[in-house]
């Protein structure tokens, strides 16, 4: 049985139905197809929609959480959202009534908003690699280069140009009716025959799916050497026994370690993170890519309902999974995500005294670490109480600060 609501998610390459004319005798979907679709979809979705929902509010209540590279995966959760909602809800609808229920105006509007949603999040996760680059490979240039207001300068721009790219979608999409010999349905089809539509889906899939992931590829592999390969102690006791002195205004000496080891470690984490996300959107989006490619060199399109939904379902748990992944990975979102939820112990805020030392040591450090912006960052995901810390330097000998350096974790 075809796919009946022709929604621009799974059956971009089916012309065929768009010709008012008979099409047989039309078959509901079957109960098992309805109960797997509606109970799955409305759980990814689900768990999706709060989710990323969570991660843009505590990146935005949270002021330690307000970086660079949290703003690309603030920008990511928005696009997660848009595909969630503009795809997958009605996916729901599609399965219980078998046929396009929104309208013209439905159709015009949740087709640009799902490749609205689609390419957004593609230049979202191509801007954060981009940026990772820069700040590991490049730390000089991360000073000027990877800063906060940069970031939300990226991100309009980047949300500009896909909106406008996405207009065309307006113009190429209509509500078409389906006649069959026992029902006439409604479905949200396409105005342009498959010899046109090939052109455009082909330069889609080229500048958002294969171009980021060459890109990706490219520049984690940059990043690795830089991380994986950087000569710096693995063990804390060498990096410990790197200690300098400097004195500030009052005259306190304040060891400034460069924590060289804990901080790479912390840089390898943060990235080994973002990987993930970059290789769960690779594979994710696999099934559904090669679909639509397959398709298009087939006289009839293969159009199986079940495997159509596999498809759908892995796009969705594409949307879907990166705030577990960024909870799984990430002892800072961790935390921000049960202070928010109040699950958990509130935390005290980081004193200036904490924050202004270790931006000072990375700033004298900078030929192994990155811009200040991210390494507050990344060290919050250390496992460094803050009075720990505070205990430490007011323990900190003058004659001799190398004496508590097995003291210091951060």
């Amino acid at each position: 049985m075809e796919n009946l609501t022709m929604d621009n998610l799974t059956v971009e390459n089916d012309t065929s139905v768009l010709d008012n004319q008979t099409l047989g005798v039309w078959t509901d979907y079957t109960v098992e197809y309805k109960a797997a679709s509606v109970f799955l979809v409305s759980l990814i979705c689900g768990v999706g929609i709060v989710g990323n929902v969570m991660v843009i509010l505590v990146v935005l209540t949270t002021k330690h959480m307000r970086t660079p590279t949290n703003c690309y995966l603030v920008s990511l959760a928005v696009a997660d959202l848009m595909v969630l909602t503009a795809a997958g809800l009605p996916n729901i609808t599609d399965a219980l009534y078998g046929q396009w229920v929104y309208g013209y105006v439905g159709c015009l509007g949740i087709t640009y908003f799902q490749y609205l949603g689609i390419n957004a999040s593609s230049c979202s996760i191509t801007a954060f690699t981009v940026e990772r680059y820069i700040a590991i490979c490049h730390p000089i240039k991360a000073q000027f280069l990877c800063t906060l207001s940069r970031a939300k300068k990226i991100i309009m721009l980047v949300w500009a140009l896909t909106s406008v790219y996405c207009v065309m979608w307006l113009f190429l999409s209509d509500t078409k009716k389906l006649v069959y010999d026992n029902v006439v349905l409604l479905s949200c089809a396409y105005k342009v025959s498959r010899s046109h539509y090939l052109p455009i889906y082909f330069t889609d899939f080229a500048v958002f799916y294969v171009l980021p992931l060459i890109l990706a590829t490219v520049l984690y592999g940059l990043i690795a050497r830089i991380l994986f390969l950087n000569p710096l102690p693995s063990d804390p006791k060498d990096s410990s026994k790197k200690w300098t002195r400097d004195t500030t205004r009052e005259g306190r000496m304040f060891s400034t370690s460069s924590s060289s080891s804990t901080t790479a470690a912390s840089r390898r984490q943060v990235t080994k993170m973002l990987a993930v996300v970059v290789i769960l959107f690779a594979l994710l989006w696999m099934p559904y890519r090669t679909l639509v490619v397959v398709n298009s060199f087939l006289n009839k399109a293969y159009l199986d309902t079940w495997f159509l939904l596999f498809c759908r379902l892995c796009i969705y748990l594409n949307s879907a999974i990166n705030p577990v992944i960024y909870n799984a990975m990430s002892q800072k979102f961790r935390a921000a995500f049960k202070k928010l939820c109040h699950c958990g112990p509130q935390r005290m805020e980081k004193p200036a005294s904490y924050s202004v030392a270790l931006t000072y040591s990375v700033i004298k450090d900078m030929s192994n670490g990155e811009s200040p912006d991210h390494f507050t960052t990344e060290m919050d995901d250390i496992n460094t109480p803050t009075d720990q810390y505070l205990a430490t330097t007011k323990k900190m000998p003058y004659e001799d600060p190398s004496l508590s350096g097995s003291d210091i974790k951060a």
